[in-house]
């Protein structure tokens, strides 16, 4: 599973960013930060454009983080994917039949014990392992458990891009509007 070749994945904060996205070459982007009265207007402007949205459910204000979030995401919203730190919403996306992406966070190897558990447990179809800065991460996690990874946050240079996918991640997601091209 991949993202038919698309490595930089573009990461919208807003109306604008969706815009701007609209105009690159990318099938698939992702949608942090916004609130459940815009989505389904974010969502129609990515779709217009064809663009395929990770719709990040963690960041979205109005809208508790849960079970049914997920099923009223996938059957109003209709989202490519859904990304979360949260097992039971990836499992319940992954019953939804959307593509799954699973946010951990690496801060410590207490981090990545938990992380890795959650991962077993709830089965995503990829990793998005933040920060993204952490190559040697990106290539452990990868081999361990047979999940593609993902790598975001602080990504900020094109050095950095090499080096993560030289890693064997999948793709990088970023909000960093010069790396998009």
């Amino acid at each position: 599973m991949s993202f038919n070749g698309q490595t930089i994945i573009p990461a919208a904060h807003n109306h604008r960013d969706v815009e701007k996205i609209l105009s690159l070459d990318a099938e698939y982007m992702v949608m942090l930060e916004t609130q459940v009265g815009q989505l389904k207007s974010l969502i129609n402007l990515a779709a217009s454009g064809g663009k395929k949205v990770l719709l990040h459910a963690d960041l979205i204000n109005g809208l508790k983080n849960d079970e049914y979030a997920v099923d009223f995401l996938c059957q109003e919203i209709r989202p490519a994917g859904i990304i979360s730190t949260r097992g039971n919403v990836i499992i319940k996306a992954k019953q939804n039949k959307v593509i799954a992406i699973q946010r951990l966070f690496m801060l410590d190897s207490s981090a990545f014990t938990k992380g890795t558990a959650l991962v077993q447990k709830a089965k995503p179809d990829f990793i998005e392992l933040l920060p993204g800065i952490l190559p040697t991460m990106v290539e452990q996690m990868t081999e361990m458990l047979h999940i593609p990874v993902i790598a975001g946050g602080l990504i900020t240079s094109h050095q950095q891009v090499d080096d993560i996918l030289a890693a064997k991640a999948t793709a990088i997601t970023t909000s960093q509007k010069s790396l998009w091209k």
